[in-house]
């Protein structure tokens, strides 16, 4: 399988776990004292890190430190806008849609070369 394809993958999954650990608490843990909410979400997060470090230094044996970031950025966006709407159920906006074509922008820049 391609590195970028591996990266890609893992850095998914981490994303998973970051999108529910910097804002799952504002749904499920909301009459929560804060500092309950920031364990739990620190507990979340080890697994990001579990998953996500390992992405970087695979995908770092072919990927610019740039592309690497930009690829996180993409995936950040394409695992965010779901949650925002499916889980947060907050409303689908025409921002998202100007904000990934930031990021395809971006993508060229970064990946051009």
């Amino acid at each position: 399988m391609p590195i970028w394809i591996q990266t890609a993958a893992l850095l998914c999954v981490s994303n998973l776990f970051m999108t529910f650990a910097w804002y799952g608490h504002l749904k499920t843990l909301n009459g929560k004292p804060w500092l309950i909410a920031a364990l739990i979400s620190w507990g979340i997060a080890l697994f990001e890190y579990l998953i996500m470090v390992p992405a970087n230094r695979i995908g770092y044996t072919e990927l610019s430190i740039g592309q690497l970031k930009i690829m996180q950025e993409v995936i950040t966006l394409a695992i965010f806008v779901p949650f925002s709407v499916l889980y947060m159920q907050q409303p689908l906006k025409l921002d998202y849609l100007w904000a990934g074509l930031c990021l395809l922008g971006a993508v060229y820049f970064i990946f051009r070369s």
